[in-house]
């Protein structure tokens, strides 16, 4: 339990831009350091020993235009020593021997390269004195060929990926371009990430993450890695419960879930709606006006808030938590919005009724239709493994597209809780979800329909690269497997699943390989 700790006392941070330093071959060229450092993330509580990308939690934000060639050197400094708890028992399941601290980027939602991506086997210690059996080089590219949106970074090292995100780990990556540029949305000052997360402290400021579960077994390894994992604080770009200062106009907020397991239904308290304008692949066809935003961990979503009729109030961007929620529980709230700046200059941003045009996949010719289950099991100590298709990360692979090919994914889940499924590589498109028996399927494997398909929502309605795959529904995605060969995985997001054993290996077939 995190110490009691009063809220909105802190500003929102503005998230620092990161520049090249230099230019080589047409690239622009950034060096980024993972170094240990500490950071004060609240008023009343002592600095927090964290991980970070340049020593900042978050890590700085990539501003790069469509089309315009990145290189990224991204070395690890870090101790040889985890500071979080490390179970070794998740890598001797899967047969392997690795050093305590790993580490690898992956540029979520970025169509890259293979040798880019940040493959979990693609680790590097400090210094690059220890790499991993997919490791190809020290310097990364990233191509920017996609239309814009806003994507982030993150560790992604195998077996660890949940620790190194807990500790700091992660980023915003923007993409701009022309079309976006020419539609007048809230900009500058007026255009703001928000990324949210939560933690648990201890009463001297560090981090809390649990090394074992509530009620271990007594033959349960300790370090054990746990099923999931909800902190009571909540963070916002690196601030418990901070507030933001805002003329009465209109803003734009590029929001992301960067929590290790917990979805988020945001809203407003002041009864205001929410327009979102994008998604985790960018500009929606048109606005969605919404009264409850709700992101998976890793989604997001472009929106815009209309502070225009609300000069001298304030508001807070609150977790509709449900109606059983405990008391006791804090993570309602987000952060404060203060509609207390005067009015700088006219607001003549718009919230235009047409953004983008998004062609459908669906006239493609469909080369495959897979049906994937998401399926827990238990390991050998009795701990939950939750699995994709009944299958281990180091199962051979099952899942090859070809290049260029379009396929259709059917995410059956039946488990109890929903998954928020992420594909590398790829943005896609959601057909629906349609919901069925899951009692009657676990006791003779019959799937029977409860109701009809259900499309999905229109703030769905765009590209994406995760998507929310709840409990006894079978969720439908179309997929073109472009521009790259090679491999990538795909994993449920929330990090724990993913560290122990809810990834895949995806193998994208390009000429070189049929």
């Amino acid at each position: 339990m995190s110490p009691n700790l009063e809220k909105f006392v802190d500003r929102l941070p503005m998230l620092d831009t990161i520049k090249p330093v230099g230019t080589e071959d047409g690239y622009a060229y950034y060096e980024v350091r993972m170094e240990e450092f500490w950071q004060k993330l609240h008023r009343d509580l002592r600095p927090t020993r964290l991980w970070g990308y340049n020593r900042s939690f978050p890590g700085p934000v990539f501003e790069t235009g469509r089309g315009e060639k990145v290189r990224v050197k991204w070395m690890n400094q870090l101790p040889q020593r985890h500071f979080l708890p490390v179970d070794t028992t998740i890598l001797d399941e899967m047969g392997m021997e690795l050093p305590e601290v790993r580490t690898v980027v992956h540029l979520h939602g970025g169509e890259t390269e293979p040798a880019s991506d940040g493959y979990p086997e693609a680790w590097f210690t400090r210094n690059f004195n220890e790499t991993g059996p997919h490791f190809k080089k020290e310097v990364y590219e990233y191509m920017n060929t996609q239309r814009a949106t806003t994507l982030w970074y993150h560790d992604h090292a195998i077996g660890i990926t949940r620790l190194n995100v807990y500790a700091g780990l992660m980023g915003m990556y923007i993409i701009r371009d022309q079309e976006e540029k020419g539609l007048n949305l809230p900009a500058g000052d007026y255009e703001i990430p928000l990324m949210i997360t939560d933690r648990t402290f201890n009463n001297d400021g560090s981090l809390f993450y649990p090394s074992q579960p509530a009620n271990p077994s007594e033959d349960l390894p300790n370090p054990s890695v746990i099923p999931f994992f909800l902190g009571d604080t909540i963070l916002v770009n690196g601030k418990i419960w901070p507030y933001l200062e805002v003329e009465p106009r209109k803003y734009r907020f590029r929001v992301i879930d960067v929590s290790n397991s917990r979805p988020y239904q945001l809203y407003l308290d002041s009864g205001q709606p929410l327009y979102q304008i994008g998604t985790d692949g960018g500009l929606l066809r048109r606005p969605v006006k919404l009264e409850r935003l709700s992101l998976e961990p890793a989604e997001r979503a472009d929106i815009i808030i209309d502070f225009s009729k609300y000069a001298g109030r304030t508001m807070t961007l609150k977790n509709d938590l449900g109606p059983n929620a405990d008391p006791e529980d804090q993570t309602g709230d987000i952060m404060q919005f203060r509609v207390s700046l005067p009015l700088s200059n006219e607001d003549t941003s718009k919230i235009p009724q047409s953004l983008s045009s998004i062609p459908s996949l669906s006239k493609n010719n469909i080369t495959a239709l897979r049906n994937l289950k998401l399926s827990g099991a238990t390991d050998k100590y009795g701990r939950p493994l939750l699995l994709l298709d009944n299958k281990k990360w180091m199962d051979p692979v099952t899942e090859t597209p070809k290049l260029g090919a379009t396929e259709i994914w059917s995410l059956m889940n039946i488990t109890a809780f929903t998954h928020p499924i992420h594909i590398h590589l790829i943005q896609f498109q959601i057909l629906d979800r349609r919901p069925f028996d899951l009692n009657l399927y676990n006791q003779n494997g019959q799937i029977v329909y409860t109701g009809p398909a259900v499309p999905p929502a229109p703030n769905e309605r765009g590209w994406k690269d995760t998507v929310a795959a709840p409990a006894a529904q079978i969720t439908r995605v179309m997929m073109r497997f472009a521009p790259y060969s090679g491999d990538y995985v795909w994993h449920c997001h929330i990090l724990e699943h993913e560290d122990y054993d809810m990834m895949r290996p995806l193998k994208v077939i390009g000429p070189e390989n049929q």
